[in-house]
């Protein structure tokens, strides 16, 4: 049970950082569309949800933050 509890706030912490992502793009203004949103809400790796939020901080557009998004 204890490894459930364990699991389940891990997938929480998770899931509050890639809404400060959200946050901070929408704050600074940056148009996020559907797939980029449920891209970001869906991630579960830690470095990458860090990366993101970095890169969130001066985006200015949504490729600046997902480094992979066509030009």
């Amino acid at each position: 049970m204890e490894k459930g509890l364990e699991k389940g706030l891990a997938q929480g912490r998770l899931q509050e950082r890639a809404e400060v992502v959200l946050r901070i793009l929408t704050a600074r203004g940056v148009p996020t569309d559907e797939a980029a949103r449920q891209r970001i809400l869906s991630c579960t790796d830690g470095e990458t949800l860090d990366r993101w939020f970095d890169r969130a901080l001066n985006a200015t557009t949504l490729r600046d933050v997902l480094e992979d998004l066509p030009q």
